[in-house]
């Protein structure tokens, strides 16, 4: 597993750290690895139907309004 060392952090700055990672219940380093994982985290997969609707709009599309059959599908029948 990859490492890096944080060099020349402020007394302030580790202080604070430890004080989040206790308020966590979990380790310095574990509350750093928190904080990293969430800051390079995607806020939101963006899903394809999303995408494809936002360069609609782009483009003037008006809103579809499709009634859409809810009905289950019948059984395959294999004879």
């Amino acid at each position: 597993m990859p490492a890096i060392n944080v060099r020349n952090l402020s007394e302030a700055t580790h202080r604070a750290l430890r004080i989040r990672a206790a308020r966590h219940g979990r380790s310095t380093e574990a509350e750093v690895r928190a904080i990293l994982d969430e800051a390079v985290r995607p806020i939101a997969s963006v899903k394809l139907g999303s995408m494809l609707s936002a360069i609609g709009a782009k483009f003037g599309r008006t809103a579809l309004k499709l009634d859409r059959d809810r009905t289950p599908p019948a059984p395959a029948s294999f004879e």
